[in-house]
């Protein structure tokens, strides 16, 4: 079974940065991609990036690029998403996810099959 577990939220001022972490169990995790989503007060859980298996491709949502960047490190089974920038918009709790098998610009919930628990991030203004 997939365990994924998030850590590195917190509270933060507008204009600062967090490094969100997940940490996988499981020996086939540099065979899948990596995503992270997030879901805000009131709102559906939305997209915001995703890695390749070799960590060589990324993609994000159009609200954080060039402010996020995802990365991995498939000998400590561990994706990260560093936050840059944050603004209170970005407040939600993030998850990460392991995707299943297809092009890593599918971005809906269902293109992914393993979910964390959370981690909660909060940007005041």
């Amino acid at each position: 079974q997939v365990q994924l577990v998030e850590s590195g939220g917190g509270l933060v001022q507008a204009g600062g940065s967090l490094r969100l972490s997940c940490a996988a169990s499981g020996r086939t995790f540099s065979n899948y991609a990596m995503g992270w989503f997030r879901q805000g007060p009131g709102k559906e859980r939305e997209f915001v990036a995703v890695i390749s298996m070799s960590g060589i491709s990324t993609y994000y949502a159009d609200s954080v690029k060039g402010r996020f960047t995802i990365s991995r490190d498939n000998v400590k089974n561990t994706v990260f998403l560093q936050m840059n920038s944050l603004k209170p918009e970005d407040t939600a709790v993030y998850y990460c996810a392991r995707k299943a098998p297809g092009p890593i610009t599918r971005t809906t919930m269902s293109d992914y099959n393993y979910w964390g628990q959370g981690t909660q991030v909060t940007v005041s203004s």
